[in-house]
């Protein structure tokens, strides 16, 4: 099951637990633009937005660990945002990237965010699609989510099961992903973020069932104080920063307009958009995305240098890119 309409290469990144799966979409011969999906989504997310980027630009999509086609991390282990941010660094030193750009979805975006407030000296241009940060909790808010989880997560990790899981046919699991999304996936475009999170069933014929991490459900945010997340806005300073908001989404709301002030005062390339669209408007409004996007990654990525061979070792070639 295959959906994209953009040329590209399956790649295997290994790390120590096993491989974060990916594809390199066109351009190979420059360093591409890392691309970060969404919570319980994987690459297929970027399926629809890819045919209307500019062609010269190449684009390197990852599942996250415990989604798509990624190992899931070890059994006994807890999925945490900080994974998330460290298999990146696992991508930038397997391809010896002195430097990265980044383009992210909702919790790509939050990874990108943390990645680059850490080392901001390392990005050299960011996207982000409909989230920067991590929400702030209410207290109570915030017990009642650990009081929960931990029992899910401890009857994950306790349950063992000698069947596979629960299966359905396709036209349920568009329904499924659908629905569990608040309906933000229009029906029709489900099929991109299911072809790599499900696998075919050996006991019910056309049907299939969702092979990604259970325990990806109950993975645990970068909890942090207003003032912490204040100081690393601050760190973001002179790098091109896109951020564009789907206005029937939620995501992007009061809780984060202060800090988009802070990024915005202290970033002159700091970028702002908002289109008609809910939380995945780069699936359902993709051409309408584009045509922000574009004109930011023409300039932040002229066609110009697309034909530059990326040695990170080379001066010359590291001065032309």
């Amino acid at each position: 099951m295959n959906f994209s309409k953009v040329e590209y290469e399956d790649v295997r990144i290994p790390v120590p637990w096993g491989y974060i799966s990916g594809r390199w979409y066109g351009n190979r011969n420059r360093r591409p633009i890392l691309a970060l999906h969404g919570w319980m989504d994987n690459l297929g997310t970027w399926d629809l937005l890819l045919p209307h980027l500019p062609k010269h630009i190449g684009i390197l999509a990852i599942d996250f660990p415990g989604h798509g086609q990624s190992s899931h991390l070890p059994q006994g282990m807890q999925y945490h945002v900080i994974d998330y941010v460290t298999a990146v660094m696992h991508i930038i030193k397997e391809y010896n990237w002195k430097k990265v750009s980044l383009m992210g979805h909702s919790l790509g975006s939050i990874v990108i965010y943390l990645y680059t407030a850490l080392y901001p000296s390392t990005v050299d241009l960011i996207v982000n699609i409909d989230l920067v940060k991590q929400a702030f909790r209410k207290a109570d808010n915030e017990i009642n989510r650990y009081e929960s989880t931990f029992i899910k997560r401890l009857s994950d990790i306790t349950e063992f099961k000698k069947n596979e899981p629960k299966s359905y046919d396709f036209k349920t699991l568009e329904n499924i992903v659908h629905e569990t999304s608040s309906r933000s996936v229009n029906i029709e475009n489900c099929k991109y973020l299911l072809y790599r999170s499900i696998t075919k069933s050996q006991t019910s014929p056309d049907k299939y069932y969702f092979s990604r991490d259970k325990r990806i459900k109950y993975y645990e945010p970068f909890t942090t104080t207003y003032e912490v997340t204040l100081e690393l806005n601050k760190r973001i300073q002179n790098i091109p920063y896109f951020v564009i908001k789907g206005l029937k989404s939620s995501f992007l709301n009061e809780d984060s307009s202060e800090m988009l002030k802070v990024l915005r005062e202290n970033n002159p390339h700091f970028e702002y958009y908002e289109i008609d669209g809910t939380h995945h408007l780069h699936i359902n409004n993709a051409e309408e995305v584009s045509k922000y996007l574009n004109p930011f990654l023409n300039r932040r990525y002229p066609a110009e240098l697309s034909s530059w061979c990326i040695d990170d070792n080379n001066e010359d070639a590291r001065s032309k890119l």
